[in-house]
């Protein structure tokens, strides 16, 4: 796929066949991530990808966690945006739930790690994001050209001191993001964006 069209049909796809991702696949994602530019080049990102049925069901549990945290009561919800009507924000809402029902079964599941080489604080959470995003951004993109469905969370994260435990990780690193993968239930299709004259402006914003 031309690479605009890829960016341009990019949605992102949370109802995924069980069917299992050819390891070659998995491992051409994360190479596609690693290609990632990042702060000084240090190239801290690190990539687990997670397989083991008990490994899923644990991550599945902490997403439904912080599932349930961020839907919260019906009546704190909007029910549309001026952006997004009420029919497509319903569909939206009823994919995360999906999505949060059967996290457990989805072939893959890819954390974007980051390795600072020391004891992670806040500060350095807060300042690791333009080293990780790119590549997040790289893993999806490629997902999409390879046909395969993907969706960066960060729901599922909120208790990094379980995410931890769960994942195995060292106190010098910290997740901060997860990405189901697998093969689409449902269908490719264009992206609905605010519109250009919305958001950009040249040289200053007003």
């Amino acid at each position: 796929m031309d690479i605009f069209d890829v960016i341009y049909n990019c949605r992102s796809m949370r109802r995924l066949d069980e069917k299992p991702v050819p390891t070659e696949l998995l491992v051409e994602l994360v190479g596609a991530a690693n290609q990632a530019p990042s702060g000084s080049n240090r190239q801290m990102a690190r990539w687990l990808v997670v397989t083991d049925a008990d490994v899923k069901k644990d991550l599945a549990e902490l997403n439904r966690k912080g599932v349930e945290s961020y839907i919260g009561p019906k009546e704190t919800r909007p029910d549309a945006l001026a952006h997004q009507s009420k029919e497509k924000r319903s569909r939206m809402l009823d994919a995360v739930i999906w999505q949060m029902e059967h996290m457990a079964s989805v072939p893959a599941i890819v954390i974007a790690c980051m390795d600072f080489g020391e004891s992670v604080n806040d500060t350095m959470m807060s300042r690791g994001g333009g080293s990780i995003w790119p590549g997040v951004q790289n893993l999806f993109l490629a997902a999409r050209a390879l046909g395969l469905g993907a969706t960066p969370t960060t729901l599922a994260l909120r208790d990094q001191q379980a995410v931890a435990e769960v994942l195995n990780l060292p106190s010098t690193m910290a997740a901060f993001c997860l990405i189901p993968v697998g093969y689409p239930l449902g269908r490719f299709g264009t992206v609905v964006r605010k519109p250009l004259d919305e958001v950009m402006r040249w040289d200053q914003w007003r």
